[in-house]
């Protein structure tokens, strides 16, 4: 079965979420991306122990960042689903990217400066 899902979703595989970092999220932003969905493993089903965990801590980190400089946090979220979940990976993407569309493109479309301004030094 193919999964059905919008064309402008692009997927970056790691090999835990737990290698996400809060620079990596900002950048995405500032690069032009409208929204970020981190998607791991199941909580407490981490192959590598805990980074879904981290990877959780990093999302809200950087929720917060977004909150305190003006751009709806909700442009960043984490979702928890196992392997065996591709419909529902294609159900959650599918409405993350609807959300997104509803928030309206960031300011990044003109300039990413503010950003890069107000994240200088942040790391995970």
């Amino acid at each position: 079965m193919r999964l059905q899902y919008p064309d402008n979703i692009r997927i970056v595989r790691l090999p835990c979420t737990g290698k996400v970092d809060v620079k990596f999220l900002l950048d995405a932003l500032e690069n032009g991306a409208d929204g970020v969905a981190v998607v791991g493993c199941l909580e407490g089903e981490c192959h590598y122990m805990t980074g879904n965990l981290r990877a959780r801590k990093r999302v809200e980190r950087t929720k917060a960042i977004l909150q305190q400089i003006g751009i709806d946090p909700q442009r960043v979220e984490m979702y928890n689903l196992s392997a065996g979940q591709g419909t529902r990976f294609a159900e959650i993407v599918t409405e993350f990217a609807q959300r997104i569309i509803a928030i309206g493109p960031t300011f990044s479309k003109t300039d990413g400066s503010e950003i890069q301004q107000e994240t200088q030094g942040v790391e995970s």
